[in-house]
């Protein structure tokens, strides 16, 4: 096993020495917002999706063209609206009046890189058909069914303020996310960072560090990162937790929750922590990488009770807990 591990370790510091040079080149565009880049960089080296919740103006937009084009690939963005139709999204048959026959015109979803901005401005509808393409990774159009091209990531935002007209997303289409990451306001020294680099009449250019093709190899490597059978029970216990406290002497947080996270929520956290330690050029997970990414994998996944409601109880409260509480291997 050692010998074996030393090989992937050798093989996973070759292929990961693209993460810093990404990093570094989307740091030129993009300031601050690190742990927003890495749960990208996850999302894209998983297969995952990501769900970002912000006020408007804090680069989720302008993360998601500059990863594109570090990346050098496809990159679509729909805004979400009331009046969208699920055809807007994937595509229709069209007629062509030439020879008098259909045709599949691809919507904007056959993409590597899809941003869904404001996704919650879209009715039920057209949620569905996204969330059918992120899981299935795949669209029907007519009779004839399509693959979405590879890799392919969605990154979904959405704004927690302002409610009106919106169409919240139903717990069982947000357990799909893989990812929900809260993206805060700059800090005082990053917001006059962006002021001078957004008002220097010198633009900065976006040069590509991959490709598409080098994340699919990236990926595979990814899903090859050694879990020991110790780390597994901790992931395996901190989901659990969420769903019968009290086998955790965590009885005082079970009235706090209406509906613990899901199986899905295992095989994410597991993922996640493997491509964090793949970004660290690590060919085996610990319980550092699993603590590191739990809040945005569990967060979206836990229903509260109307009595954690009242007591402004949080899921990220829950998790503190439950991190604090469950021991460490």
């Amino acid at each position: 096993m050692d010998r074996s591990l030393n090989e992937l370790t050798s093989t996973i510091r070759q292929t990961a020495a693209f993460v810093a040079t990404m990093k570094a080149e989307i740091s030129r565009v993009v300031v601050g917002q690190t742990h927003m880049i890495d749960c990208a960089m996850i999302a894209m080296l998983t297969g995952g999706h990501i769900l970002l919740e912000g006020v408007p103006g804090l680069a989720k937009t302008l993360l998601c063209n500059t990863i594109a084009k570090v990346v050098d690939c496809q990159f679509k963005r729909i805004q979400f609206t009331p009046d969208l139709l699920p055809a807007d999204l994937v595509g229709s048959l069209a007629y062509r009046q030439d020879n008098g026959t259909f045709y599949a015109k691809k919507g904007p979803i056959f993409a590597n890189l899809v941003l869904a901005d404001e996704i919650n401005r879209a009715p039920a509808k057209v949620q569905s058909a996204l969330l059918e393409a992120m899981q299935e990774k795949q669209v029907t159009i007519g009779d004839e069914t399509y693959l979405l091209p590879r890799p392919f990531l969605v990154v979904a935002t959405q704004n927690p303020i302002d409610q009106e007209g919106t169409y919240p997303l139903p717990e069982a289409q947000v357990d799909r996310f893989m990812l929900k990451v809260i993206v805060d306001y700059p800090t005082l020294d990053e917001e006059k960072i962006i002021l001078n680099r957004m008002t220097s009449p010198v633009q900065t250019v976006i040069n590509p560090v991959t490709t598409a093709s080098h994340m699919i190899t990236a990926a595979t490597h990814v899903e090859s990162i050694y879990i020991d059978e110790r780390v597994q029970n901790y992931i395996v216990n901190l989901v659990f937790a969420t769903r019968k406290p009290e086998m955790f002497g965590l009885s005082g947080i079970k009235r706090c929750i209406a509906r613990g996270a899901s199986p899905r929520a295992t095989l994410s956290l597991a993922s996640a922590a493997k491509a964090l330690a793949f970004m660290d050029m690590r060919a085996f997970v610990t319980p550092d990488d699993i603590q590191k990414i739990a809040f945005d994998v569990l967060q979206h996944r836990i229903a509260l009770t109307y009595e954690a409601e009242a007591d402004n109880i949080t899921p990220v409260d829950i998790i503190e807990t439950i991190l604090k509480k469950m021991d460490v291997p």
